[in-house]
């Protein structure tokens, strides 16, 4: 046997073993990932808030080929549980304890059942909508008011055990905010997901913080956002002052669209930071979720990321509703986000593909939609890993 055969079986054989190599570590790890997903899965407080809505009058046809999630971010003062958040802990949130619950970050995450590209439509907190119950407010008023409404009454009906109310109150909320969702965007929420101030604190914790980029230093005493310009690591209350700073250019859709990068860059983060096989950051993520993270029963973490990781272009492309006014002001004098109603379904309607995009309004303003470099990316690990490397988009 000459010596450059010889050569070429011994490159074949090394070839070969890396090769089953990596076929065993991935499927090693693929085993952990799952292993770990179903922890994760067990570790989730559960809502039975689909059962609620199948009697709701006029909602949209269930079957309409996608998986609609309703995900919410919400300043509740409780934990998961409907215990409330001790002293200490409000101080780290820099935020006041109040009875008050807001709905900060509202998306309507949608995932096409045949593998088609996902979509991220967010819903700017100030818009003025009719909320079923109460009255005409802003959307992320809708769980708190209901919520508080619903508690007072359960105690007037002698419901003294007070994680009791907190639980039923909490699904009247939880209701209201996915009904008038639906009524806004003609979406059918197929699926809830909620996560709370202090779970968003204890996450950006777990994954070491998470970088961002500014073009320009801020500063906001209310929300207690002091950045500097360029790109730096946040967590923690900083990470909150981050996404919740309201003196910026666009207000309210300039919020969502700072919003959406943290997101973005966030997840893959998370997934990229070896979360899953770290014991002391999957014990991290464990106790986050089961304080801060509500789902629906039937929302199966398993098989969200098994379709997360198949779609078939990698990324979920984030939009914001159109709206008609970013400062107008109510008869009570509050600052609102107005909407044409009947232009926002129609503009879902074209996103998602069911009717062709209407002309214009004069008075609409354009959807805030974000290209290529913003969007959030689920095509599995070792894509998400990549990303992760590369420069963080510098935002407002």
């Amino acid at each position: 046997m000459s010596a450059a055969t010889r050569a070429k079986k011994t490159a074949l054989v090394v070839a070969r073993t890396l090769v089953a190599l990596v076929a065993v570590t991935t499927l090693a790890f693929s085993g952990y990932f799952w292993t770990a997903l179903r922890l994760v899965q067990q570790n989730t407080n559960t809502t039975q808030i689909l059962e609620v809505l199948e009697n709701i009058p006029n909602s949209p046809p269930a079957e309409d080929g996608a998986l609609d999630i309703l995900l919410v971010g919400s300043d509740s003062r409780t934990d998961a549980q409907g215990r409330p958040l001790p002293a200490d802990v409000l101080r780290k949130l820099r935020t006041e304890g109040t009875d008050t619950v807001n709905t900060d970050t509202i998306i309507v995450m949608r995932i096409p059942r045949n593998g088609g590209k996902a979509s991220a439509i967010s819903i700017p907190r100030d818009t003025y909508v009719p909320i079923p119950g109460f009255r005409e407010d802003k959307i992320n008023s809708a769980y708190g008011a209901v919520k508080y409404l619903t508690a007072e009454r359960l105690q007037a009906e002698g419901v003294s055990d007070q994680q009791e109310r907190e639980r039923k109150s909490d699904e009247a909320g939880r209701k209201a905010l996915v009904q008038v969702v639906q009524d806004l965007t003609g979406m059918r929420i197929d699926h809830y997901a909620e996560i709370n101030l202090y779970g968003f604190y204890l996450l950006t914790e777990v994954i070491g913080g998470v970088r961002v980029c500014l073009k320009a230093g801020t500063s906001d005493p209310n929300s207690g956002a002091n950045f500097r310009a360029g790109e730096q690591v946040i967590s923690g209350g900083d990470a909150l002052s981050f996404v919740r700073q309201r003196n910026m250019p666009g207000g309210d859709l300039g919020r969502i669209q700072r919003q959406q990068v943290f997101m973005s860059q966030a997840m893959k983060q998370l997934l990229s930071a070896g979360t899953f096989t770290d014991p002391g950051r999957m014990n991290g993520l464990l106790d986050a979720i089961s304080k801060s993270v509500v789902i629906d029963e039937k929302l199966d973490l398993a098989t969200l990321a098994t379709q997360a990781q198949g779609l078939a272009s990698g990324n979920v492309e984030f939009a914001t509703i159109p709206v008609t006014n970013i400062d107008a002001r109510n008869e009570r004098g509050q600052s609102v986000v107005t909407v044409d109603r009947d232009a926002v379904k129609a503009w879902v309607a074209q996103q998602i593909g069911e009717t062709p995009k209407p002309a214009p309004s004069s008075t609409s303003t354009s959807p805030a939609k974000f290209g290529a470099g913003k969007l959030l990316s689920l095509d599995g690990f070792p894509a998400v890993a990549a990303a992760a490397q590369q420069d963080v988009p510098c935002i407002d």
